[in-house]
């Protein structure tokens, strides 16, 4: 008679998971797979290659780690994590602390803002895993003090995000040093033809595995707009941070702003730190340590400092300023609704922004609801725009618009404003 025993993380149970990697699962509390760890793990467990599209907050870290950590247990060989930014790249390598330690696999963290000295030491200890941005590993691999010859398991995470930041080249550059024998995962939340371009070329016959739409916002994230002059943007934010109490993230379309936001954001009496491309590598990391520990109430970002924001119970995302990149909404919008919790995300866009709303409202296949300006603190001059006669000019500040653009951009929101003075009249009646 054979005697079975349960699995200490049934939810993670069936998955092709090794019995010791299942236990540290369990002593780290991770007890339900999400959408894409159930269905992408034992593709890659398999040792297939994958293109795994999901949004941001999902779980596609642990997607391709466990898979990464259990074939490299089995056979020789190194995997390499290629990722766009220094914190994304330092919140992975957390994950990998968590699961690969106790099984003995050892990380090398190489990014730049950090010692390239220390980087190269710890690559001389052999580490079964390297996660690096792109920039610095071109760096070493042109010094010749990394080797990647070795490397079993390529993950390319958050893809569509490295090309948007123009690191096509170097990412080419680095494939070209890799092994044609090994597995390759690719994760994106968007998939853009470049993409594709990518896949072809360096993947063979990918199982495509998707998560919601290519582009959708999570729908536990609930959207609005404000149509809001620029010279207004600081009290409306003053306004809904007095409304909303929780954390919040802020994003600002360049490091000056976001300078400046941080700033009023003090003056209101938030406590508030900031990242973008200014600060040092152990300016963001305190900055990030303090809005996870709740030190910070308030963080303001650049979209390009933005990634690897792994912070639970965001309550909202606020764009102070639309993104130069339609995806980026998503990806913005993501760091609020994690792991299935809801979230809120409010969007300022000026008079002349129209278009920009539409090709966002496109991409999302969302129509975005034009909330009225509410009530703004005094002590600032003030020319908002009543909910009635707000209207998008027929300009974007970022995109040619055809002639008759403003025309749509007016029809657009005063539909918006018709359906809330219905609302308010059956109210009052």
């Amino acid at each position: 008679m054979n005697n079975t025993t349960t699995p200490p993380n049934s939810g993670f149970y069936g998955l092709g998971i090794a019995p010791k990697l299942l236990e540290i699962l369990d002593r780290a509390q991770f007890t339900v797979p999400t959408p894409i760890q159930e269905q992408a793990i034992p593709i890659a467990i398999q040792g297939k290659d994958l293109m795994g599209i999901a949004q941001t907050g999902t779980g596609k870290t642990l997607a391709f780690a466990l898979p990464m950590i259990q074939l490299l247990q089995q056979t020789k060989g190194t995997g390499l994590i290629i990722t766009p930014t220094r914190e994304l790249a330092l919140q992975i390598e957390e994950t990998f602390q968590k699961i690969g330690r106790p099984v003995n696999v050892r990380t090398a963290v190489i990014i730049g803002g950090a010692s390239s000295y220390h980087q190269i030491q710890n690559l001389k200890k052999n580490p079964h895993v390297i996660v690096a941005t792109p920039g610095r590993l071109n760096d070493l691999i042109e010094q010749r003090k990394v080797r990647l010859e070795n490397t079993r398991v390529l993950v390319l995470d958050e893809a569509d995000r490295m090309l948007d930041m123009g690191f096509e080249p170097q990412i080419k550059r680095i494939l070209k040093q890799l092994p044609k024998e090994r597995q390759t995962m690719l994760f994106s939340a968007t998939m853009p033809g470049a993409i594709l371009k990518i896949a072809n070329s360096y993947m063979k016959l990918p199982v495509r595995v998707e998560i919601g739409r290519a582009g959708a916002a999570a729908e536990n994230v609930t959207q609005e707009v404000f149509v809001v002059k620029k010279e207004n943007k600081l009290r409306l934010l003053e306004s809904l941070l007095k409304k909303h109490e929780g954390t919040a993230l802020i994003f600002s379309r360049t490091k000056h702003g976001a300078r400046k936001i941080a700033r009023a954001v003090r003056d209101m009496g938030h406590t508030a730190a900031e990242i973008h491309s200014d600060r040092t590598l152990a300016q963001r990391r305190a900055a990030l340590d303090g809005f996870k520990k709740g030190t910070y109430r308030v963080l303001v970002a650049t979209d390009i400092a933005s990634r690897g924001i792994d912070v639970k119970n965001i309550e909202l995302v606020l764009n102070y300023d639309l993104p130069d990149n339609t995806d980026d909404y998503v990806h913005r919008i993501g760091r609020t609704g994690r792991a299935g919790q809801s979230g809120h995300a409010i969007s300022f866009a000026t008079p002349d922004q129209g278009r920009d709303v539409r090709e966002i409202e496109k991409l999302t296949r969302t129509m975005l609801p034009v909330s009225p300006l509410p009530d703004l603190p005094d002590g600032r001059p003030s020319s908002f725009p009543s909910a009635s006669d707000s209207g998008f000019n027929a300009r974007s500040r970022h995109r040619s618009t055809p002639s008759n653009g403003g025309r749509r951009d007016q029809k657009y929101l005063s539909k918006q404003a018709r359906e809330r003075r219905g609302s308010h009249s059956k109210r009052r009646g």
